[in-house]
């Protein structure tokens, strides 16, 4: 089955880190990345999409960060 995730954060070191974990745990860059300015908060947001293929069978109830 093939799993997707859309990992975001604050534009810091935070969300790499977030994103080069995703890597090391098999996961692959779906797209280019993405920011927005969140006004509410004051801060610029970044994005990206990961996709990872896994054997089993989907359901919602899965925990798709401990894949």
């Amino acid at each position: 089955m093939k799993l997707y995730r859309f990992l975001s954060e604050e534009d810091t070191s935070a969300f790499c880190h977030k994103v080069t974990d995703a890597l090391n745990k098999g996961w692959e860059l779906y797209g280019p990345p993405t920011q927005t300015w969140d006004a509410s908060a004051n801060v610029m947001r970044c994005g990206q999409a990961v996709t990872k293929e896994v054997e089993g069978t989907y359901s919602p109830d899965l925990k798709l960060g401990a894949c």
